[in-house]
């Protein structure tokens, strides 16, 4: 058994399983796609479940994967323990319905045993308590004894996720020896303690559960396997836990030397060190997906994760900010298995930085708000934080609960962490919930499941605008049916279709199916199980029976509309990479016939100056009436050719090219232009941020460009009519109103100051004395914040002393207060005098000792603030 680095385990495994003629795919995307029951990739079988449901054709009834998986429901325990970790490599071999239980078996035998060189002495095997089949193969073919094939139940060894496909699993063990056991002189397989170490999970999916909870076996049983690559390169490399791995250990060691510390020489240390030696590797793999920090779903993951590792990092005595150029060590390390941590090393690095300077920013916030606590806690004589001002101090400004008790204990103070966990549960809770309003189960749901699977569409879409087809199936009122009669809304699949099916951002066709026995008006198309084209339509003569040929007539000038808007999304997609940088990804589109929508990952606004060269380069590239290729490759071949391939989406080996001469090339499966002079003018509409990092364009084409200059043009039209000038004249006049404004602002301005002054010689009648110091409390009506702040300002400096003036302004309470230097000496505190006074009217406030503001809700009880107020100043000058 000899030292195996983890790249070289990876490499192995998918090599060996290519030779047993499975297709080998790069690993999907942590997002998952078209999956709203995961918030991130999970297991290596969770991207292909529409294989094993049958929604989609696999393109091999064999396939293998190196998966990323990132699982965060242990994230508090991750660095408390060495075995604990959000980001990890799955193995997987996979059948849909080709080998099963004795090819997976063996198979996974030659490769551990003979691959991988690993003693069979060291070995062992569990199987389901009632998995006979499972047992003669290990006993018979394989040949191991009884005594090292172990039965367990049903929580250990059957795979079950709610209703749907199921089955019994095999695991395989390492002996690690006594030295890793316990002092059970009954230890073995299935143990808690460490010495059996289970690396390999082969699963048997035979059934399908039904709502009785039937086991009904499947006509096509499957084969989902999963070997954790980094708990299989412990074993290799004959390693305690995951961190002393190579790859880990790389970046483990450059956490250490930015820290100057050592691992294993200080506990605590430890911890730290290998949270961000865990998180930083999350964080960059999932920012590389496309994940974006923020303060929802997986953007919220991301932020939990990479705060967290900031604020080890700190414990860990590192100064300024260093996540970044962690990344980086990640990357050498895992770019070569996966190149866009490579190409987009940069970009990840940069989206860390910022969200790191973010935190620094937060934190400190976050540390005034503990230090605001603290002081009432002091003047309150509590010794406890409440657990729901700390979940709001973790929750808002990211504070973790450790560093909120680190700061509490430092003052003698401590926090209830019973109540911040509850808190903390509810939130899961709320969040759970929301996912699962929008969750469509684990197996998903098909109108037109009833079909047989080899009842598919054939899209003839790219080259006829009208065909033939046959009605496969029709669903009404949300079953099967044979027939929908005239008034029917409802949906129905053909063998045959030119109407294309929403995806990719593009909405469906329009248009009609007809024969001599009816008229359909088709008012969408969207995609089903297996690539079925689902026609959306009414009735509006005769009836639409199961069996019947039907004519397919795509509306033109709706899918040319939507063409022109989808071929000037390639356009601006190249343009905004030009101007702003090569940074520049697609985050998501909407494209119909009136318009298009455009996001993308960029962190600032862009400039008025930016957009314009966007939109001027784009319609220069429309005045080069360049020629756009649609055509069919490999994606092997489409990628070395230099096509983009967008986040996001799901390719298939077949994949289409629209190519657009050397400008842009992506790959696409839209419909398009024959050349870009179609477009006729582009024109972007708006531009703002939708969310942390994305922006979004807005913009039209053709004839909806012309229909929005000529709404323009009549803005301006009606404009000059109110403004009493020609449209050419619009800038000047506007100027001459501003300026004719600001200059009765200044006159406006001056008059209030008089008003204030004489104002303030009538109030002098009302000066008392509290405490030695001159004071005037008054009310007056229907002055905003900034009046009465001037009034006071002016009584202040006229009497010499302290100034309480509120204010009755619409139904709203204004309170300001102000105070002289020698008063706040002397205890004055216009800030709580203020906050007291406003209580009474049911408001608020605060400020400094010397000015402060607050407002109200009841005028009726000014008059009884004012007289409380001369009580609070007698406790305050004393």
């Amino acid at each position: 058994m000899k030292n195996m680095g983890l790249n070289e385990i990876r490499e192995k495994y998918l090599s060996f399983f290519e030779s047993k003629g499975h297709l080998r795919r790069q690993s999907a995307p942590l997002v998952p796609i078209n999956d709203d029951s995961l918030l991130l990739i999970n297991s290596g079988m969770a991207p292909l479940k529409s294989y094993f449901t049958g929604d989609e054709m696999p393109p091999s009834k064999r396939m293998t994967t190196c998966q990323k998986c990132i699982r965060t429901p242990d994230i508090d325990n991750v660095g408390k323990t060495a075995r604990h970790g959000t980001f990890f490599e799955m193995l997987g071999n996979f059948s849909f319905g080709d080998y099963f239980k004795e090819e997976a078996i063996e198979w996974a035998w030659e490769f551990v045993t003979e691959v991988m060189e690993i003693p069979e002495e060291l070995l062992y095997v569990s199987i389901y308590e009632e998995d006979d089949e499972a047992y003669e193969i290990w006993n018979k073919k394989v040949g191991l004894p009884p005594d090292k094939i172990v039965r367990l139940g049903k929580k250990d060894n059957f795979w079950e996720h709610g209703l749907g496909p199921c089955g019994p699993c095999s695991e395989i063990y390492f002996d690690r020896g006594e030295k890793h056991g316990c002092d059970n002189p009954d230890c073995a397989v299935g143990c808690e303690c460490d010495r059996y170490i289970e690396f390999w999970n082969l699963v048997f999916t035979q059934f399908d559960k039904d709502e009785q909870g039937n086991y009904n076996l499947l006509e096509n049983p499957n084969i989902d396997t999963g070997m954790g690559l980094e708990r299989m390169a412990t074993i290799m490399q004959d390693v305690g836990t995951i961190f002393e791995v190579d790859t880990i250990k790389h970046v483990l060691d450059c956490v250490c030397s930015l820290a100057g510390v050592k691992y294993k020489e200080d506990n605590k240390l430890d911890i730290s060190i290998r949270v961000v030696t865990d998180h930083i590797r999350s964080v960059s793999f999932m920012i590389g997906d496309g994940v974006l920090p923020s303060n929802e779903g997986r953007g919220y993951v991301l932020r939990r994760l990479l705060r967290r590792a900031a604020r080890h990092g700190k414990l860990l005595g590192i100064e300024g900010i260093f996540l970044s150029q962690l990344s980086k060590e990640v990357e050498k390390m895992s770019g070569e298995a996966y190149p866009e941590l490579t190409e987009k090393k940069d970009y990840i690095a940069k989206i860390i930085r910022i969200e790191e300077e973010k935190f620094q920013e937060t934190i400190d916030q976050g540390l005034m708000i503990l230090e605001e606590e603290i002081e009432k806690m002091k003047q309150s004589n509590q010794k406890i934080l409440t657990g729901e001002a700390a979940f709001r101090l973790y929750d808002t400004f990211g504070f973790p609960l450790d560093l909120t008790k680190d700061i509490l204990q430092e003052s003698g103070f401590d926090v209830d962490e019973d109540m911040f966990h509850e808190e903390m549960k509810k939130q899961k809770e709320r969040a759970r919930k929301a996912r699962s309003e929008k969750e469509i189960g684990a197996w998903g749901e098909d109108p037109f499941s009833f079909l047989s699977e080899d009842a598919l569409t054939e899209f003839v879409g790219y080259t006829h605008l009208e065909d033939v087809g046959k009605v496969m199936g029709i669903v009404l009122d949300g079953g099967s049916t044979q027939n929908a009669e005239e008034g029917d809304q409802v949906i129905f699949v053909l063998d045959k279709t030119p109407f294309y099916a929403e995806s990719g951002g593009q909405v469906g066709d329009k248009g009609t199916v007809e024969n001599d026995s009816c008229l359909v008006e088709i008012t969408d198309c969207k995609k089903g199980s297996l690539g079925r084209h689902i026609h959306h339509g009414k009735v509006l003569k005769g009836s639409l029976t199961l069996g019947d040929m039907v004519t397919c007539k795509v509306d033109k000038t709706h899918r040319m509309s939507v063409a022109r808007n989808h071929t000037a999304t390639h356009l601006l997609h190249k343009a905004l990479k030009e101007v702003l940088g090569s940074h520049v990804e697609q985050a998501g589109s909407l494209v119909d016939s009136t318009k298009f929508r455009f996001d993308f990952n960029h962190f600032e606004k862009v400039t008025s100056e930016e957009l314009a060269q966007v939109e001027k380069n784009v319609n220069a590239a429309i005045q080069k009436a360049m020629k756009v290729e649609k055509f069919e490759t490999d994606i092997a071949t489409a990628k070395k050719m230099g096509a983009t391939a967008l986040f996001g989406e799901k390719y298939s080996e077949q994949v289409r090219v629209v190519k657009i001469a050397d400008y842009s090339m992506e790959l696409c499966g839209g419909t398009h232009l024959d050349n870009i002079s179609q477009i006729g003018l582009f024109k972007i509409v708006s531009e703002g941020g939708v969310a942390s990092g994305i922006r979004r364009i807005e913009g039209v084409t053709g004839i909806n460009t012309l229909a929005y200059v000529e709404n323009l043009e009549n803005n301006v039209k009606q404009t000059s009519a109110m403004l009493k000038c020609s449209a050419e004249n619009i800038q000047q006049r506007i100027e001459d109103l501003f300026a004719a404004n600001k200059a009765l602002e200044k006159e406006l301005a001056a008059l209030k100051q008089q008003l204030n002054k004489n104002a303030a010689d009538e109030f002098m009648n009302d000066v008392v004395e509290i405490g030695g110091f001159n004071y005037l409390g008054i009310e007056v009506s229907g002055m905003e914040m900034d009046d009465i702040r001037d009034l006071a300002d002016g009584l202040r400096d006229k009497l010499s002393g302290i100034v309480l003036v509120a204010s009755d302004a619409n139904g709203k309470v204004n309170i300001v207060s102000m105070g002289t230097k020698d008063a706040v000496k002397r205890g004055f505190h216009a800030g709580k005098l203020v906050k007291e006074v406003a209580s009474i009217t049911g408001g608020g406030g605060g400020g400094r000792p010397d000015m402060a503001q607050a407002g109200g809700k009841d005028p009726s009880k000014i008059q009884e603030a004012l007289k409380k107020a001369q009580e609070i100043l007698k406790d305050q000058l004393v």
